[in-house]
């Protein structure tokens, strides 16, 4: 698995999230013999079913921006436990984008992210439940997202690098109100190893967020394990059933060793 988050060969060698889709355009998935290249080494001989009646995924159909591409995912069947889901960008270098496991707390899952699509590819998302395995993804036009430059100078970048922000939401900004919403940032270039220094023109090496926890209190909400695909600058956005706690603690380390650790007070609010 771990070879599916970071790119071997370059390695060698050195909000709120909207989807701006076009309604009209459906993108559902397409057939992909990259995929039937992958899907033994994200998931072995498991069977996976469709996720139709139980999770959408939206995503645009032709990206306005292939480095920060917004994709939603939004539980269908109330009565189901998605306890974890693996977001699979087809066509990158790195296809598993990120791995993630969902606590209880976090009730019907509600959850946006960005990524980057090196070209033309599939989105998949594979949810995992008691029942066992089931995807549903997009059709995506986007390209050049894993070489993008960076927004930033490195150092500018570096200098920042680990700062965490929290927003809430309209009513979720209510301590009181028991269902909430929130929105998690993380300043952090996540290179990929496919970006160039724009002075010197070498390859930028490879280093990225690679691991997330997310808590309220003493109860986790949810955990990411990520590779070069998810956008610079992390940003989470989430429904989730409120404790009654006042804080988030995020927890994050990256491929440098580097640990992060913030205490976010939940009443930050748009």
């Amino acid at each position: 698995m771990a070879r599916l988050f970071a790119p071997a060969v370059v390695l060698s060698l050195t909000l709120s999230l909207p989807v701006w889709a076009d309604q009209s355009v459906k993108n559902p998935l397409t057939e992909s013999e990259t995929w039937q290249d992958l899907q033994f080494d994200v998931v072995g001989d498991a069977q996976i079913g469709e996720a139709d009646a139980l999770l959408s995924l939206d995503a645009p159909y032709r990206a306005h921006d292939a480095a920060t591409v917004p994709i939603v995912l939004k539980q269908l069947d109330p009565d189901a436990q998605i306890t974890a889901a693996t977001v699979v960008i087809d066509e990158n270098p790195a296809p598993v984008a990120g791995v993630f496991s969902f606590s209880p707390a976090m009730g019907e899952l509600d959850f946006e992210m960005r990524v980057r699509v090196n070209q033309y590819s599939n989105i998949r998302v594979i949810a995992e439940t008691p029942d066992g395995l089931h995807m549903t993804g997009r059709f995506v036009k986007a390209s050049g997202g894993c070489s993008a430059p960076a927004s930033k100078d490195p150092e500018v970048a570096l200098a920042s690098m680990g700062k965490m922000k929290l927003r809430s939401f309209g009513e979720a900004a209510q301590i009181s109100t028991p269902r909430r919403e929130a929105q998690i940032m993380i300043r952090h270039p996540n290179y990929s190893g496919l970006q160039r220094d724009q002075v010197t023109q070498l390859f930028i090496p490879a280093h990225f967020i690679d691991h997330i926890e997310v808590w309220q209190g003493e109860e986790l909400l949810f955990t990411m394990d990520g590779g070069i695909s998810i956008s610079e600058n992390p940003a989470f956005r989430f429904a989730y059933n409120d404790n009654g706690t006042t804080m988030f603690t995020v927890k994050a380390t990256d491929t440098e060793g580097n640990s992060f650790e913030t205490d976010l007070p939940k009443s930050a609010s748009s």
